[in-house]
């Protein structure tokens, strides 16, 4: 992800995300610190190859040896594509290449999709966080991925 993708990013997250959207300066922030010699951050986009549109995003932190999945997402349209599973393998990638032990992420507790993309690659339940996602409230599920060096991938096979 560059500094010209955040536009069409932010767009794409209002759109799935519209009651607790990251803002433009949420994602210049974490670019901010994605490309330099001691980075601690990893930030891809997915663009359909005929138009150019961004179609998805997905984004690592790392402090220590611990990865954190700030987000990732697709575009309603590539839902079902593959696409996610891409984007997920790509950050584990980021962990391993990172030397991360383990690897966290949350998720809305009511998005199941993505709960059982999580465990295809091997995360697991460890906890919740209560009202982790505002304004509306909701709990967030706490997964973890062990050495993600060693992650599944039977996640991994695309379609289209």
């Amino acid at each position: 992800m560059r500094w010209w993708d955040v536009e069409p990013v932010t767009e794409l997250e209002h759109d799935l995300f519209p009651e607790d959207a990251w803002s433009p300066g949420m994602f210049w922030s974490e670019l901010a610190d994605a490309r330099h010699p001691r980075a601690t951050r990893h930030y891809v986009v997915a663009e359909d190859p005929s138009t150019g549109r961004v179609v998805g995003y997905a984004g690592l932190a790392v402090a220590g040896d611990t990865g954190d999945v700030q987000t990732i997402a697709a575009a309603r349209d590539r839902w079902g594509t593959g696409l996610g599973p891409r984007l997920l393998k790509e950050l584990i990638a980021a962990a391993t290449a990172f030397e991360c032990a383990e690897v966290m992420l949350e998720v809305r507790v009511d998005n199941l999709r993505a709960q059982r993309l999580y465990e295809r690659f091997g995360f697991e339940p460890i906890g919740f966080r209560r009202g982790y996602y505002q304004p509306g409230n909701v709990d967030a599920l706490v997964m973890r991925l062990a050495d993600p060096a060693s992650a599944p991938v039977q996640g991994t096979t695309t379609h289209g």
